[in-house]
């Protein structure tokens, strides 16, 4: 761990990795929810193929998503920079927070949200006071998944990353390439610490979830 905390590179990896995971995780969450908000209704036109469109970060290989990307966001000039990066991880985290949101919202009583118009309450009131407290445990968990999907990627960052937007996968993969270096195991085991956090986070945002929707029926 000494030569972690003492390495500049490795240190500078770390930030970016926390950099880019914390607002992919705010974009994919927002994107994410909102297109769920509108795939839960039944009447809306196209449901299935833009359901597919959604998921299709996640079905295609990561290497030819990335490779589009690649070409695309190489000729919007957001090649090599935090910022495409952080588009790039957003889109692959937001299909998590697309399902874990559609699953939560599928068990939502609308009547709720009805009952809160017909008192007079504008669309974000109910939003906001009704709705997001509702279905806060699911969306904890999707944000959980994005999170972990952006933390640990590292095919987008070969791609797209320059020596700047280096993260932890990527110092990683480079220093296995060029020599074992001690500080690999220690980042190893950070990786480890963090992705059991996760999953404990997202347990209990479950056990959240069920007990509200243990709670409501």
């Amino acid at each position: 761990y000494e030569e972690l905390r003492d390495n500049p590179q490795w240190l500078e990896s770390v930030k970016n990795s926390f950099i880019v995971a914390v607002f992919s995780t705010l974009i994919a969450t927002v994107l994410g929810t909102m297109a769920a908000i509108g795939l839960s209704r039944p009447n809306m036109p196209y449901r299935g193929i833009i359901m597919a469109l959604v998921l299709s970060p996640m079905i295609v290989p990561v290497i030819v998503v990335a490779a589009g990307m690649s070409f695309v966001y190489g000729s919007w000039g957001l090649s090599q920079t935090h910022l495409g990066l952080i588009l790039a991880h957003a889109t692959l985290g937001a299909p998590f927070v697309v399902i874990t949101m559609t699953a939560t919202l599928a068990g939502f009583d609308r009547r709720l949200v009805q009952a809160s118009q017909s008192l007079g309450a504008s669309p974000s009131t109910t939003f906001f006071q009704i709705t997001l407290p509702l279905v806060a445990p699911g969306l904890a968990a999707g944000a959980l998944f994005a999170f972990a999907t952006s933390f640990d990627e590292l095919v987008t960052v070969l791609f797209l990353g320059g020596p700047d937007q280096t993260t932890i996968p990527r110092q990683m993969w480079s220093g296995i390439r060029e020599q074992i270096s001690p500080a690999i195991l220690a980042a190893a085991t950070m990786l480890i610490c963090v992705a059991a956090t996760l999953l404990l986070l997202i347990q209990l945002a479950q056990n959240q979830q069920k007990y509200y929707g243990g709670s409501k029926g």
